[in-house]
């Protein structure tokens, strides 16, 4: 069975910030541990899966070089992983062979899933290597005050008659107060082509905004724990606000898994911030909390 990709075992996507990587493992290893599903080989399964996901993306350079080298096995339509990359030959190809290879590996047929691109209808046009997506993964308060960061990243470099990687590193300056997920296009920074122009690097900025919340484009949203007694009933919640403040946050009788609010000025660079409640979940239960679970339980709730 193939390997599934790490994004997807832990249920994030390729924009998630570290700290929503982390926070996604930890859930999802709690959930399947082995000392909570003792017997349970299709647990323990699932538990080393996420492991291994994490592994391969758990760090800002784990996951730097997982993106690499899948854009590498793309361009090559699933080679190897090694960590010193592939090199070609195309010294002696002509004709078609050579056309070929160009389309699917050049000309915007295999980085990154891109469509082949259609023939040149102007003998003029010079092909251009396929583009490279680099993530650029910096703090909240690297972002708020902008600057100029360093990245790195592998690409194609002509040699003579061959093509090789090359770890390339360059400086990006970024504007006080960037956005989650603002892309940067540098011309001609990625991989050289044969017979054409060199193609482009594409940067995401990813800001880890830390352990309580995660990013839905550009929105800052933070999850707050709430007692089920109180999501039924109503009552406070204490509530740590991105500022540091604290403070007790009114909670409406009735109030369901997912409801929203919005607090103005409270978020990102003095944007808004979205508060989600989700029930807590306590990690024990006193004899008193079961048995009056179980109460509940007897009257349908």
């Amino acid at each position: 069975m193939a390997e599934r990709n790490p994004y997807e075992v832990l249920g994030v996507s390729r924009q998630a910030s570290d700290g929503e990587i982390k926070r996604a493992f930890r859930k999802l290893a709690r959930q399947y541990h082995p000392d909570r599903n003792q017997g349970d080989a299709g647990a323990e399964a699932k538990f080393k899966e996420v492991q291994a996901a994490y592994d391969a993306i758990g760090t800002s350079e784990a996951r730097r070089e997982f993106d690499q080298q899948e854009q590498m096995r793309h361009m090559f339509g699933g080679g190897g992983r090694g960590r010193g990359g592939p090199s070609m030959n195309f010294g002696g190809m002509g004709g078609g062979g050579l056309d070929d290879l160009l389309g699917q590996m050049f000309g915007g047929g295999g980085m990154g899933g891109m469509p082949r691109q259609p023939p040149r209808q102007n003998p003029r046009q010079q092909p251009k290597a396929a583009t490279i997506n680099v993530g650029l993964d910096i703090t909240m308060a690297q972002a708020e005050e902008g600057g100029e960061f360093t990245f790195s990243y592998k690409r194609f470099k002509r040699q003579g008659t061959s093509m090789e990687t090359k770890r390339t590193t360059l400086k990006l300056r970024l504007d006080a107060g960037v956005v989650h997920g603002t892309t940067k296009t540098l011309k001609g920074q990625g991989h050289d082509h044969p017979e054409g122009e060199r193609g482009d690097v594409v940067v995401t900025v990813r800001i880890d905004a830390g352990e309580a919340y995660r990013w839905e484009g550009d929105q800052l949203v933070q999850e707050v724990p709430v007692p089920y007694s109180v999501m039924m009933l109503g009552g406070k919640v204490g509530v740590q606000l991105l500022s540091g403040k604290t403070g007790n946050l009114s909670v409406d009788a009735m109030t369901q898994v997912g409801d929203r609010r919005r607090m103005a000025k409270a978020g990102y660079n003095g944007g808004d911030l979205t508060l989600e409640f989700v029930l807590a979940e306590p990690e024990e239960l006193s004899k008193a909390q079961r048995k009056a679970l179980e109460d509940l339980g007897s009257t349908g709730l």
